[in-house]
């Protein structure tokens, strides 16, 4: 077996029509034998064939086959071209195509040898001189054998340096075989690596008639051209590592730093999450650092000397909270309170007496087969009157109701939203600041066709109409909210769960239903007790006295039988009083008459029976 080393090597071989076939199977015994004393492998030597007459054909490639077996079969099946002897361009596809990379050749700072082995009986038809000077200078060592009628020049010509180890010329076909093994001891040689010192630090590749020095991979060889030094893959660049790129034999891998774990795709890092163990026993909060976890409290607490717990902060007792009854903490904040009877003032702090009809409410009022909606809402609720619709739009509105409540920009804030298949505000909550404004909006407000989505309508109440960027009060106020819905027919959609939420958001609901209104629907929309928060009218014409309804259910203290306290020093109770002391008096004075009318009458028959009694004696 032939140790030298791996070799490339690329067999051209002649099948002009010169060349009989007893000739050609020669030919292919040459090959297999010259195959069988190499060590052929994908990392040892590597075998391609082509042939060629008046083109070429490439029989099988240096990265086809990797063993002896496979070779033999491929060379057994070849089939001669039978026609010219274009030498000269069989030369130009081994350095063009059967040496290139692409088809299996080692690079060429591998320093693999490149052998083309041609064989042909004949004279060339192209020239081959200037061909193969250049394949030679491509690095490609080239070894002529010409069997009975070859020309020794071209032979010369096409061979490398030097010639007496490169030219062979065999009598006849029946030789050639002898000379295989001669050729053999010339391809083979002598190991080098062996037969002296190479000094080489890792391994040593011998190379017909020298040797060269390797390094295993991740390393690179010296400027010596026998020791070896580590390939720092990482020099110059990262390779994507997010924190640390790590040289590894000549190959790399990312880590990352303290309190980081590598991710999936091996470049990028992530915070190992140390409260995801479960064992930090922060009472809130628990907050990953790079080599720990610490704990954190909710805003408006304190966390406590053991580092875990939590402790609600007193804010009244920190801050200036200005409050003027008194401050009372919440969960990271404060709010102001106000003692009973009286309520906060806008900004929060001071306290004033409560007025009549306080309150924050929603009007819904529907025009003529469709839904208009009112809502009203905002602290201290006190509309002066809401003009219901006549069912003739043309004709003239009836008065108004007797006035319910106050409006004003620190009292009663009253919007408006109408609905039919769509929603339409007509005026939020701080659109308008006086009872007549409002009377003049509500009856400017024009006349919705279509469909009736309570449901939709309540969704819009709920998310908008109550919301402070349309004018009503923090729920920090505790300002009650009134939500009143006027519908006179069925839902077109549902209104369970917008009614639901429109109390559960904390306005109370009141429902009124007219003509064709169904009661479930009412009942759902009404909060509890519903019988206080729910009625019903025949038509739009018989709907004033609902007004009384509304002003007993929204200001429950006007209603009967309640007693209202108030200081005697006030200017209203005073007035009361006097009121009240007129009517008694006007009262004890008709009764005086009365008793002196009866006196009078009483004297009058005490002298008519004295009279009487006169006379009966004078009888006598």
């Amino acid at each position: 077996k032939c140790r030298t080393g791996p070799l490339d090597i690329v067999f051209v071989i002649d099948s002009s029509r010169s060349v009989r076939p007893f000739e050609f199977e020669t030919m292919r015994r040459f090959m297999m034998d010259i195959i069988g004393s190499l060590d052929v492998g994908p990392n040892a030597t590597r075998v391609g064939v082509i042939q060629y007459s008046s083109q070429v054909q490439n029989i099988f490639s240096l990265k086809t086959f990797f063993t002896r077996a496979d070779m033999e079969k491929a060379i057994n099946s070849i089939i001669p071209l039978a026609q010219g002897t274009m030498t000269g361009l069989a030369i130009q596809y081994t350095m063009n195509v059967a040496f290139t990379t692409q088809e299996g050749a080692r690079p060429l700072h591998k320093k693999i040898p490149r052998i083309a082995i041609i064989v042909t009986d004949g004279r060339p038809q192209d020239r081959v001189s200037e061909v193969a000077a250049q394949a030679r200078n491509a690095g490609i060592e080239i070894y002529a054998v010409g069997i009975q009628r070859a020309d020794m020049n071209s032979l010369r010509a096409m061979a490398s340096p030097p010639l007496e180890d490169h030219v062979f010329l065999v009598e006849s076909f029946e030789l050639i075989q002898q000379f295989g093994k001669q050729f053999q001891d010339k391809l083979c040689g002598v190991d080098m690596c062996v037969e002296q010192e190479h000094g080489c630090q890792h391994s040593c590749v011998s190379t017909p008639g020298s040797f060269y020095c390797e390094c295993n991979p991740g390393y690179r060889l010296n400027m010596d051209g026998k020791t070896c030094s580590p390939i720092d893959a990482c020099v110059g660049r990262r390779h994507g590592c997010q924190h640390q790129c790590i040289s590894t034999c000549g190959s790399h891998s990312c880590h990352c730093h303290t309190g980081y774990r590598l991710n999936q795709d091996k470049r990028s890092c992530s915070m190992i999450d140390y409260c995801s163990f479960g064992n930090h026993s922060c009472q809130h909060e628990c907050v990953s650092i790079p080599h720990g976890h610490y704990c954190r409290c909710r805003s408006g607490f304190t966390l406590q000397p053991d580092a875990r717990s939590c402790r609600a902060t007193d804010l009244c007792n920190g801050v200036d909270h200005g409050c003027e009854f008194k401050c009372v903490s919440t969960e990271g904040s404060y709010r102001c309170m106000c003692p009973e009877g009286q309520q906060l003032q806008p900004d929060g702090k001071g306290c004033t007496r409560k007025t009549f009809g306080d309150g924050n409410g929603g009007f819904w009022a529907e025009t003529p087969g469709h839904a208009l909606s009112h809502f009203l809402a905002s602290p201290w609720l006190q509309i002066q009157g809401v003009h219901t619709v006549s069912s003739n739009p043309s004709a003239p509105p009836p008065p108004p109701p007797p006035d319910l409540l106050e409006v004003s920009p620190h009292g009663t804030r009253v919007g408006l939203v109408q609905y039919s298949s769509r929603v339409r505000t007509e005026f939020p909550l701080n659109k308008y600041h006086s009872a007549d404004e409002i009377k003049k909006a509500v009856m400017e407000v024009e006349y919705m066709e279509k469909g009736t989505m309570t449901g939709l309508a309540l969704k819009h109440m709920v998310e908008h109409s109550f919301s402070e960027l349309e004018g009503a009060r923090p729920l920090s106020h505790n300002v009650p909210r009134i939500g009143l819905v006027f519908t006179d027919g069925r839902s077109q959609d549902d209104i369970s769960e917008w009614a639901r939420k429109a109390k559960e958001s904390g306005i109370v609901m009141f429902a009124v239903g007219v003509g064709k209104a169904v009661e479930e629907e009412l009942r759902a929309i009404a909060s509890e007790p519903v019988e206080q928060h729910f009625s019903y009218s025949a038509d739009f014409t018989t709907m004033t006295h609902l007004v009384e309804n509304f002003k007993l259910n929204i200001c429950p203290e006007e209603g009967k039988g309640v007693t209202e306290i108030r200081s005697p020093c006030e200017c209203e109770a005073l007035v009361q009083f006097q009121t009240n002391t007129v009517a008694i008096l006007q009262s004890l004075t008709e009764k005086n008459i009365l008793w002196v009318s009866l006196a009078r009458s009483l004297a009058q028959m005490t002298a008519r029976l004295e009279d009487l009694e006169k006379q009966i004696a004078n009888k006598k």
